[in-house]
Parts: C-alpha cells; structure tokens; sequence
C-alpha cells in the first residue's frame, strides 16, 4: 500500500472496500478530513487573536505610559516658577600696608677726647657737662642724627648686618689633562675595550683596499660624564678615522673626574684598533 494522505478521502475508500459503507463508521472516516482542516484553521484563527491582542494591549500601554510621563513633565515644568540668574558682584577690597614711621630722637656723635689748646677748640666741641646733657633732648650716639620726634623718640640704634658666608669658589671650567682621580668608563677599561668591539664596524672601502691600523681619538669627558670634543689625534684612513669618532661619540656616560672632590672636565684619549683578519 503507498502513501496514505490524511487529508484526501481515498484512504476511506480502500479501507471500506468490499465492506458494508451504510455503516456509520464508513461516514464518520469520509469526514475526518474536513474536521482536520476545520481544526486546523481554528487553531490558527484562535492563534491569530491571541496574537493580535498581545500586541493591541502592549501598544496601548505603551502609548499610555509616554502620554502620563509626558503630562507629568509638562506640569512639573509649569509648576515649577523660573529662576532669574543673579550676576553677584564680589567687591575685591585692597587693604593699604600702614605705613609705620620710625620715631628717632636726635643724636650726636661721640668722639673720644683730645688734647688741645685752647685757641683750637670750638665751641660746640667743648665736652658737656652731666647737668647738660640731662636737660638737652639730644642724646650722645655712634651717630650724628636728625630726630623726628624729640619728646617720645628714641635713639636711633645700629642694625648689624648678619655675616653671610663666603660663597664657594666655583671650578674652573678648563679642561685638565691629569686629575686626582680620572675618568672612567662604566664597568672599566675591560669594559670599554668590549664595547668598542661589538660597535666597531670595519667600513667596507677599507677593507677591500686593505687598510687597517690604529686611530687615536681624542674628547673631553665634562662634568656629567657626557662626551664631548671630539677629535682625531692620530689618523689613518678618513674612513677608519670617520668610523672611529662615531663610535667614541656613541659611547655611554663616563664616571666624570675629579679634582679636590670636585667633577672637572678632563681630556681622554681611547685607540681604536681596525685589523683585518
């Protein structure tokens, strides 16, 4: 038997065939067909308005919250009375130093005595005696002042000016040749020597003209170890001298020497070695 198709009536046909089809079995299987698709359209119909009605209620929601959250802002706005924007004005006041004026009281200068005659002592150079001076105003000082008040002034006093220490004497700024203690390059000559091998590079001219040789180079190692002043003192070839200033003014920092526990700039001189092997 091939395929049995549910919804076509045949099969009723084939199953009841040769059988008695007045019986009420025979009509109730020739309308299964329309009971099935009748459920079926009813099951998508029910489907479709509960649909629907999920999607009425949840945009009429919607719609309602957005109208209520509106009303409510739209009355807080109108209740709410505007606020007028006050400039307030900060009045800076300037307070004047007082000006304070120093009360002197006159002052004469001392002046040791001297033995003169008669005919040369002046008048005003005369000493005074105890009972003048206690009824003049004018007191006897390290000075000859004109006082501003000479009822309540008082004598005018000498400020001693505080010692200052004698500043330092700076370095010379020359450049030594021999110091106390030399500078050094980081980690010693050892390591000078290795750092010189690892970035020497023997230019490519030389090499196929077979030049080599030693070059000398000069520089002034500074205060703060930095290099400077580079120059060639012993030449050999412009390449192998040119390739031997780059190295020198590659190098790294130097311990600086020192002179009287001072850092000095100090003249060094460092060979460069090109062999060919």
């Amino acid at each position: 038997m091939s395929k049995i198709d549910l919804v076509n009536n045949d099969w009723v046909d084939i199953v009841f065939e040769g059988r008695n089809q007045e019986y009420g079995a025979y009509k109730l299987r020739k309308g299964t067909s329309k009971r099935n698709v009748f459920s079926i359209l009813a099951m998508l119909a029910l489907a479709a308005l509960v649909f629907i009605g999920i999607s009425l209620k949840t945009i009429i929601e919607s719609s309602t919250k957005k109208v209520a959250v509106t009303q409510v802002q739209e009355l807080s706005a109108l209740e709410k009375p505007k606020e007028k924007a006050e400039v307030k004005q900060k009045k800076v006041e300037i307070q004047q130093p007082e000006k304070v004026v120093e009360r002197v009281k006159s002052s004469v200068k001392f002046t040791a005595p001297v033995i003169k005659k008669d005919d040369d002592v002046k008048p005003e150079d005369e000493l005074k005696t105890q009972d003048e001076l206690m009824n003049t105003k004018t007191a006897i000082g390290a000075l000859d002042v004109k006082g501003n008040d000479d009822a309540n002034g008082e004598v005018l006093k000498l400020k001693e000016a505080v010692a200052q220490p004698e500043p330092k004497p700076e370095v010379e700024n020359k450049v030594f040749d021999v110091v106390e203690q030399m500078p050094s390059f980081p980690g010693g000559n050892s390591a000078l020597m290795e750092y010189l091998q690892q970035n020497v590079k023997y230019p490519v001219v030389a090499q196929e003209n077979g030049v080599q040789g030693r070059v000398v180079v000069s520089f002034v190692v500074e205060k703060d170890g930095s290099i400077t002043d580079v120059k060639v003192v012993r030449s050999v070839d412009p390449s192998l001298d040119k390739e031997a200033a780059r190295v020198v003014k590659s190098m790294p920092r130097w311990i600086p020497g020192k002179q009287n526990g001072s850092a000095v700039r100090v003249k060094y001189n460092v060979p460069v070695s090109f062999r060919l092997q």
